[in-house]
Formats: C-alpha cells, structure tokens, sequence
C-alpha cells in the first residue's frame, strides 16, 4: 500500500503498483488531491502490522538471490549517460506533444492518446530503474541526489507540456467525444482511462493554477518533508544490548520472540527510540494534514477520505460501510481473538500478563520448523500456486528464475516489501527475507502481485493497473492458497493451530489494525483543520484509536504500556493519507472471493474467471470484475458478512482446536 518512481499523466501511479509507499511526488494529468489512477504508491505490505517480520535466519546477504536490474533495463548503472540521453529526447517529446495536441482533443483525442501513452511508458522505464536501484542502496547520497534530479526533470516536463491534457480531457464536450469515438473505433479501447480522466473534472483547477502547483511541488510542497522523515525513518538504530539494530531488526525480533520479557524488553527499546523521532514524524504529518485540509477546501470534495476514494475509484457509501462495519463487527472479532490468544499464551507460555508486546507472538508448539531456507520457501509457494493455478506456478517461477526478486535483508535497503510492475520491463520484487513463517507469505503475497501484472500488461500501460479495489486479489489469493496448502499438510494439531492464529493474527492486522489506522488519520486531519498539533496531541490520539478497536487498558490486554510513540513509524499516514483502508477491503473482498472458490465444484471453471479478472488490469471497476463470482461490495450487507466468514470462520476453527486440545475454556 506505501507507496517513488512516476509516469506521465500520474504522480508516481504507474511506475510502482501495489506495493510500498514514500513520498508522493508532483502529479502530471491530475491535481496531486485527484489522481484518479489507483493509488499504486509502492507500498510495504500492511505497513505498521505485520511488516518487517525477519531475522529468525541468520544468511549472509550475497548469499541469497539479488535482482539483476541492468538485464532488463538496459542501462550499465544509474548514472549512465543513456538515460541522461532519453530525458533529453522526453523533454522534446514533451513539448511537441504539447505544441501539437493543446487545445486540439476535441479532434485529435485518439493520437494524444497514443503518443501520451508512448511519454508514460518511457518515463515508466528512466525513473522505475533509477528509484529501484536506490532502493537497494539509500546510503548512496549521490544516487538520492541523482533521483531527485531526475524526478525534477520529470515534474519540469509534466507542469509545462502535460498538464493540459488530463484537464482538457475532463472538459471535453461529450457530444465531440461520442463523435470520435464513432470515426475512431480504436479509442474505445481507452475509454476507461477516459472515463476515470472525466470523473475528476469537478474537483480541477484553473490549468494555469495546476501548473503552478506541479511546477513548485518538488520544492515547496510536502513532498520534500516527506521525503526528509522516510530518510530518517531508515536511519533508525535501536540499542540491543548495546548492538545497533534498525527498526526492521527489533520489530521481527518481537515478532518471532517466545519469549515475553524477551518481547516486553523489545517492545520498550523500540517505543523509547521512536520518542526521538517523534518531532519529526510530527512535523512531516501537520503538513501533510494541512495540505489535504487546504486541498479538499480549494476542489470542493465532500468528506475527508472523498478525493483517495475518488482515485481509488470507490464510493464514498462504499467505504463509510466498511469502516463502520470494522469499528462494529470487526471490533468484537479482534477482542474475542486476542481473549483467545491470552488464554493460549497462558496455557502454553505460562503467560502472567497480556501486553501488546504479545500481540503478535507465535505460539511455541507444535513440532514443524519455524525457519526456512530460500530454497525452501520457493518450493513452499510454487506447490501451493500449483494446486490451484498451474499457470500462475508458471509465472512465479519465471520471476524467481529471470533474477526479479532482490531476497536479502541488507543495510542500506528500504525495508518492507513491495513489488514494482514497472510496465515493460517489470515486475520486480524487493523482500527481506530472513526465512520466517511470515517471510514466506510475504513471497506468496508479492508473487501475487507480480504475476497479476504479467496478466495484465496486455491492456497497455495506462490501463493495466486494476483499481485499488482489486489490486490485492492475485496477491492475497496467492497468500490464501499457499496458507491451506501449508495448514492441509501440519504434522499435528498443535502445529495446526499455530498456523490458524498466526492466519488470524495477519487478518486482524490488515482489517482492524488498518482502520484503526485510518481511524487515528481522521482524528489527526480534523484536528489539525483548527490549528498544528504537538507530538503530545498526537500520542493521545493513538491511545485513544487503540483502546476504541482493541478494548479499554484490562479489558483484553493488560497493559499498554511503551505504545505511545508507535505512530510515528507508520508511512503511509504520509505518504498516501488515508489509503490504510484499502488493506482491510482487499482482505474482505479476496476473503469472500476464497470462500467462493472453496464451495466451487468446478476449480477449473473459478480459475479461468480469476484469470480472467486479473487480465482486465483496469479496464473493469470492482462491482463489474467481481459479479461472475456473485460478489458485490457495494451492498450493505456485504462487509459484515464478509468479516463473520472469512475472519470470524478462521477464528472459530481456531476456537474449536483450541478447546480440543486444552488450551481455552
């Protein structure tokens, strides 16, 4: 989600989907509040939940696959003077484009299609390669520097000679494009990107305005602030015994830790370093806050979360049930979860005290290994993906054997994990594996992804991204499959269970955990409209968003003690506000699409329909892409029923052997 390189007619859309998020960068077609391209931001994956699980194996970097970047490319490095070359000849191309079709869509709408396509995927290639590289090498100061040249390069070329389009596009008269779209049948294909252009034509400026905006974004607006706390925030050392660890170290740590001093020791090292850094992710979130505060007055958008949904193509309504359906049902799951978890910690770990510390735990039983090698972990999801897709097998294998994926957790790299579809060349995968449970789902889960864009590449690179609403169902299906395939094959029943709740514990983290999140955003957004908050202000708030979703201090968990700081981590918050919620409806959504294919006789028949719907990329908005398998999010009802199947049928297994075998009442 998280969340970075950019293409054309979006900010940063095209070039990175589905995955981690950083700062956003000046939009080019549309106003930075109004990108109607899905938010692809590259985002960690449930950033702020389950992220950063690691360091249960000890491999030496070089030890473990790297991605080849430069076989794909075509570039030596990224200082090659090639891609000095094609900046230069983009800005040209830039400028003809804008000599040649300004004020001249009501005729020519089909050829400044085709050649704004051409810019997009060009640009999708300069910028993916040089934000990847960087990514695997943020130490590298002259290669920062050598991305934010580049990426001024880039908003240069969108805020003198591409803004028009997007803007002019929204204003075509509907009769004139009616009439192309009779003489030109080709420009059908299109319609979509056309449609979505069109949705945003009353929340648009002045065009004169819009450029002013794209031409000062890389200097003046939030971006240069954000891009300041994500620097820092990979800069982090937490003393561990007085050995230096970053923050994907002491979180994984926690994670795979059975052991609850180890855990509350843990626990309490990372609240008290992220103390330091709190003026910092302060700073950065009031001016994120306020911008989207000043930008939803100045377009007129109607609620908070009104110009994410609209780039997220979803209804307001849509969402507003959702989140209240969380708040509601999903609330009552996690405290019954977590009831649960306590009094297995308690059987099994002679646990004296609950504390958030323990949220996360694993269970220590069972007899199955809880480290893997890469090796194993890519035989792991390639059985799994077998079972249901020999096709999507395929593709998963291909990536791993054409160098794709960058396995190692190494100084220097962004952390997280993410998968970059970087149209025309792509996709690629950035992990950080250390061979945990999770770390393997993590593979499952950005394999997904991966062969979702393979899939999906054939619509071309301005429309085969799918909505937001969708672009989780290829990598949380994938996630789902090799989870049954892995639970179908437990040596015992306690191992089972450990499965099962470590499952829920990953559900609980994308859905309620996530709108907890999105919870605390809205908190901080409403109150920075009256005035800038204090670091103090914004702990209070995130004590307050964690007791409403988990329960009041001694209600289920004993003690939420050393959480207070534990905001300032969260990226996205800056990087993409209020996107958290999309990982709660991906959840949703694929839980209800797995549950289908589990009472499906014909596996087959659901497999071709999934294939299907991931080739559509973003040709097909989710009411339409999920009817064939009688789904519709819109309905009220679904959300509710959504979280009583997938996350309330997980934890009643686990409730049911967890009686069985002693451990709960």
């Amino acid at each position: 989600m998280a969340t970075k390189p950019v293409s054309v007619h979006i900010s940063q859309a095209r070039v990175f989907r589905a995955q981690r998020s950083r700062a956003t960068v000046t939009p080019t077609k549309f106003p930075r509040a109004v990108q109607p391209k899905r938010s692809s931001f590259p985002k960690c994956r449930r950033f702020g939940t389950k992220i950063l699980a690691a360091v249960a194996v000890e491999a030496e970097p070089e030890a473990l696959p790297r991605w080849n970047l430069e076989k794909w490319f075509g570039y030596s490095d990224p200082f090659d003077a090639k891609i000095d070359a094609e900046m230069e000849a983009l800005g040209e191309q830039c400028t003809k484009f804008k000599e040649t079709f300004d004020g001249q869509l009501d005729t020519k709408l089909y050829a400044a299609l085709l050649e704004y396509e051409s810019i997009d995927e060009k640009l999708t290639t300069v910028l993916s390669y040089v934000m990847l590289a960087n990514d695997t090498q943020l130490a590298d100061e002259e290669l920062t520097k050598r991305k934010a040249m580049l990426m001024q390069q880039y908003s240069g070329f969108s805020a003198n000679c591409m803004v028009f389009f997007g803007l002019q596009l929204a204003e075509l008269d509907t009769s004139s494009l009616e009439q192309q779209y009779e003489a030109t049948p080709d420009l059908k294909k299109y319609s979509p990107f056309i449609d979505e252009t069109r949705r945003t034509q009353p929340y648009n400026l002045d065009q004169q305005i819009e450029r002013a905006l794209s031409v000062r974004a890389p200097f003046t607006g939030k971006g240069p602030v954000v891009e300041f706390y994500q620097k820092e925030l990979s800069f982090l050392r937490f003393d561990l015994d007085g050995e230096e660890a970053n923050l994907e170290i002491v979180m994984s740590k926690m994670t795979v830790s059975k052991d609850t001093a180890e855990r509350k020791k843990l626990m309490k090292v990372l609240n008290d370093g992220l103390h330091d850094f709190e003026r910092s992710a302060a700073l950065s979130l009031n001016m994120v806050a306020g911008g989207w505060h000043v930008e939803r007055q100045e377009r007129g958008f109607k609620e908070l979360r009104s110009s994410r949904n609209l780039s997220n193509n979803v209804p307001d309504p849509v969402v507003n049930s959702l989140l209240a359906a969380v708040a509601g049902t999903g609330t009552d799951l996690c405290k019954r979860y977590y009831t649960l978890k306590k009094a297995v910690l308690k059987s099994t770990q002679g646990l004296e005290e609950f504390t958030w510390a323990d949220r996360n735990a694993p269970l220590d039983i069972g007899t199955a290994s809880d480290t893997y090698t890469w090796e194993e972990a890519v035989a792991m999801v390639e059985a799994g993906y077998r079972q249901f897709s020999p096709t999507m097998a395929g593709m998963f294998m291909t990536m791993v054997d054409e160098q794709r994926i960058d396995v190692p957790a190494d100084n220097g790299k962004r952390g997280g994990a993410y998968c970059a579809s970087a149209y025309g060349s792509g996709p690629f995968q950035l992990l950080n594996f250390n061979g945990t449970q999770r770390d393997v789902a993590t593979l499952a889960h950005e394999s997904g992804h991966g062969c979702h864009n393979m899939l999906s590449y054939e619509q071309g690179c301005l429309q085969f991204h799918p909505p937001l609403t969708l672009a989780e169902t290829a990598s949380i299906f994938g996630e789902m499959i090799v989870f049954r395939d892995l639970l179908e094959k437990a040596p015992s029943k306690e191992d089972r269970l450990a499965m099962l709740m470590s499952k829920v514990d990953d559900i609980v983290n994308s859905v309620v955990r996530q709108c907890s999140f999105d919870a605390f955003e809205q908190k901080v957004h409403e109150a920075r409209a009256a005035g800038a908050l204090s670091p103090e202000d914004m702990c209070a708030m995130w004590g307050e968003c964690t007791a409403e979703y988990y329960g009041k201090e001694g209600e289920v968990f004993d003690s939420y003690a050393d959480t207070s700081h534990l905001w300032t981590y969260v990226s996205h918050f800056h990087n993409v506000p209020f996107y958290v919620y999309s990982y709660a409806f991906a959840d949703l959504v694929v839980g209800s699409l797995y549950g289908v294919y589990q009472v499906t006789d014909d596996k087959a028949d659901f497999e071709s329909k999934l294939l299907d719907l991931l080739r559509a990329g973003g040709t097909k908005d989710f009411d339409v892409a999920l009817a064939p398998f009688g789904l519709n999010p819109s309905e009220e009802s679904f959300w509710e029923n959504a979280l009583e199947a997938h996350l309330g049928g997980l934890l009643q297994e686990a409730e049911e052997l967890s009686k069985e075998l002693g451990y709960f009442a």
